[in-house]
């Protein structure tokens, strides 16, 4: 403990590899939920308790909500300091908040009977409201937390990985169980095909919640163990002092940290290609009603992205570690943009009516594999490997961006940091939900979410052409410019760590901070 102190007084702070393994999972546990409300209450809304289109709006709306409660809780957390630390009560009152609320809307909402729909609606707004106020305290922490666990700019980019493998955790799990446990309870005609999916019964989401809320709250518990040696005042900053920033001063913290503002649009880029082809209906609709088989195509390529994400995993890390995350970032989803631009000659050349243009795996009711499906495993694993390795890369560079501010400030606000961003992000990825439902509409003037159930038609191709692989390859391109002028790179941030180590000895040895920044200046 006394050479973490010391170190810690030095301005080097490097975390134990169990530190770097587990505060990550924090992101697993708020990425289960990012699945089992964000990808699939729209869904549930709309089919189980029959709200129609309100409820795609309504996910854009609470997004929104998301959003603006960001700031408020950035600013509070950086005023918080109680015997259990800065961070930690706010991974506890969010997990507790958002395990009471998927319960009262997922399993309690449906027992309001069809006479009373005003209180369907009320009750989903407002359950969905409170789960939001949940969400928001427990995933501000994983971005501003990061920043006590190290400073160490060959560890820094190590968060990417074991973030993306507590995301897998979290998010994968519940990706993986969710349509199987869904498959029992669709309604068959009888010859077998889908007349009910089972998303649009009630009884599935009675059992996904409680599965979802044991993984997200067992993540938790081990993030806790994560940061607890960390979440303490010699960590904080310049070593524990703290900024009173209030939330009117955001404006002037964006109009000044520059880095911040291309990191905004290259992380919002990012969430909104993810969040889209990703989207649980984009996928019904590819795999299921164009390809022709959900159940034989869903998981294996879901599960041939992620083996194709481990060595872009690795590569990124690398290439941050030696380069800078910045060169990490545009290397691979420059690598992403090229690919998906098979994936779309692909997918514009597919054939409903012709089992040589389709996916086809040679199991569970498919057909013998092709050179179509061999293509499109090439094209999309390499896309998807690397940006699914770059998707949450802009979150440990929200660290940088807070070191710089206090390089260039002296003010330590991690949460005001990490909420600036998320803010942005959520702003940007809440359109994904409403864009996937009126693209839906536009394209195939379907009124409600399709099914597996939906008959193929050639807007709903034209749909998944362009949320699949048109919206992620604009959102990709957003991100290249971003970073071209984004100047935290490799060797910048080795200077600003130099500076604000030599800050913080300054201050350890009775300096004010004033006279630490007189003594040791920003330098732009």
């Amino acid at each position: 403990m006394a050479k973490e102190n010391a170190a810690a007084t030095a301005g080097v702070n490097r975390a134990k590899m169990y530190q770097l393994a587990l505060f990550p999972l924090n992101n697993g546990a708020t990425n289960v939920y990012f699945v089992l409300i964000l990808s699939y209450v729209a869904q549930f809304g709309s089919s189980v308790l029959q709200l129609g289109m309100f409820a795609s709006i309504m996910v854009t709306v609470m997004r929104v909500f998301d959003a603006i409660t960001d700031p408020i809780i950035g600013a509070l957390m950086d005023r918080t300091s109680t015997k259990i630390g800065k961070f930690r009560p706010f991974m506890i009152i969010g997990s507790v908040i958002m395990a009471l609320s998927v319960i009262a809307l997922y399993i309690l909402t449906p027992l309001i009977p069809e006479t009373m729909m005003w209180l369907r609606y009320v009750a989903f707004v407002l359950v969905y409201a409170v789960w939001v106020i949940g969400y928001t305290f427990q995933t501000s922490v994983t971005r501003a937390g990061q920043t006590v666990l190290t400073n160490d700019p060959n560890q820094r980019p190590l968060f990417t990985i074991f973030n993306t493998v507590g995301s897998m955790l979290g998010m994968g799990v519940m990706q993986f169980l969710i349509p199987l446990i869904k498959n029992n309870y669709n309604i068959l005609d009888e010859a077998g095909k889908v007349i009910v999916s089972g998303y649009a019964r009630p009884e599935l989401y009675r059992i996904i919640t409680p599965i979802g809320i044991a993984v997200s709250v067992l993540l938790t518990i081990l993030a806790i163990i994560g940061i607890a040696e960390k979440d303490r005042p010699e960590f904080y900053g310049l070593g524990g002092a703290q900024e009173k920033v209030k939330v009117s001063e955001y404006v002037e913290i964006i109009k000044h940290n520059k880095p911040m503002q291309r990191l905004m649009v290259a992380g919002a880029g990012c969430k909104l290609a993810l969040a889209i082809a990703t989207n649980t209906t984009v996928l019904l609709a590819l795999y299921g009603i164009m390809m022709g088989n959900y159940d034989s195509l869903y998981l294996p390529m879901m599960i041939l992205g992620y083996v194709f994400a481990v060595p872009f995993f690795l590569l990124s890390v690398r290439t941050s570690q030696k380069l800078g995350q910045k060169a990490s970032l545009t290397r691979y989803v420059a690598v992403a943009l090229i690919s998906y631009v098979g994936v779309l000659a692909l997918l514009i050349l597919s054939n409903n009516q012709n089992p040589a243009m389709m996916l086809s795996f040679p199991f569970n009711g498919g057909g013998a594999i092709n050179l179509y499906t061999i293509l499109f495993i090439l094209f999309f694993g390499l896309g998807y490997g690397a940006y699914y390795a770059t998707a949450d890369m802009p979150i440990p560079m929200v660290a940088d961006c807070s070191d710089y501010e206090t390089y260039r400030s002296g003010k330590y606000i991690p949460g005001i940091m990490g909420t600036l961003f998320s803010l942005v992000d959520k702003l940007v990825s809440s359109l994904a939900q409403t864009l996937v439902a009126f693209l839906f509409l536009i394209f195939a003037g379907l009124s409600e979410l399709p099914t597996d159930a939906t008959p193929f038609s050639g807007g709903i191709k034209m749909a998944v052409i362009v949320m699949f692989c048109v919206i992620p390859m604009l959102a990709w391109i957003a991100t290249l410019w971003a970073m071209k002028g984004y100047s935290l790179t490799g060797a910048k941030m080795k200077e600003i760590q130099a500076v604000n180590a030599a800050r913080k000895q300054g201050i350890a040895e009775g300096m004010s901070i004033e006279q630490a920044m007189e003594k040791w200046p920003a330098k732009e």
